[in-house]
């Protein structure tokens, strides 16, 4: 009877044994092929939807101040330009490598980013401000999003497409009120070249009626 109870335990302890040593073979085997799926999805993306969710990934940066995540995306050779209006003015627009953008950003370093329209007025302020009382004027996570294409449009010439021309952009376009007739709309831009197989940001845009 003790013989064959032992028979039984052995055969049991091999039984769980066997039973363990599956179930990581498992784990394993489907999380490689869940990384096959995530990859294969990753090379099937269309340049715009993988610009929509770079897009969008920028906007809450901004939002949020976590210009650290804002500095990955910027273009590592050719840096990021920023324009206060559609009008790109690239002897005049302030321009920052990735290195300089993060040098910069902490600190009370005062730059020149144009002169305000109507007033004429030259703008002043740091990185930080900059970014967030020009650039993210407007909360443009509840914007209207196009690819491509303009929305905002007014008496300012836009040469985004001559000055980026074969390259791609998002607009995040906030509509005017009926109070002020529409004319109190923004807009906010990203210009997107690739490298080394990745889409990185070369300007940024901003954009409103102007006299």
């Amino acid at each position: 009877m003790k013989k064959a109870f032992a028979i039984f335990a052995l055969l049991l302890a091999l039984s769980c044994e066997k039973k363990q040593d599956k179930n990581p073979a498992v784990a394993t085997d489907n999380l490689k092929r869940s990384n096959e799926r995530t990859d294969t999805k990753q090379d099937a993306l269309s340049t715009e939807v993988a610009l929509k969710k770079t897009n969008d990934e920028l906007i809450q940066a901004l939002k949020v101040g976590y210009y650290d995540i804002f500095a990955n995306y910027i273009h590592p050779k050719k840096g990021v330009r920023f324009s206060m209006y559609a009008f790109i003015n690239k002897n005049e627009d302030k321009h920052f490598t990735k290195t300089d953008f993060e040098k910069y950003l902490p600190t009370k370093t005062v730059f020149t980013w144009g002169s305000r329209d109507g007033s004429g007025e030259i703008y002043k302020s740091t990185l930080e401000k900059y970014l967030k009382d020009w650039v993210f004027k407007k909360d443009f996570t509840k914007s209207e999003y196009s690819f491509n294409q303009f929305r905002g449009g007014g008496n300012s010439l836009n040469n985004l497409k001559e000055m980026y021309p074969n390259t791609n952009f998002t607009e995040n376009f906030i509509p005017g009120s009926e109070k002020y007739g529409g004319m109190d709309w923004n807009a906010l831009r990203f210009v997107f070249e690739e490298y080394d197989g990745k889409y990185y940001v070369v300007a940024v845009i901003n954009d409103e009626w102007t006299i």
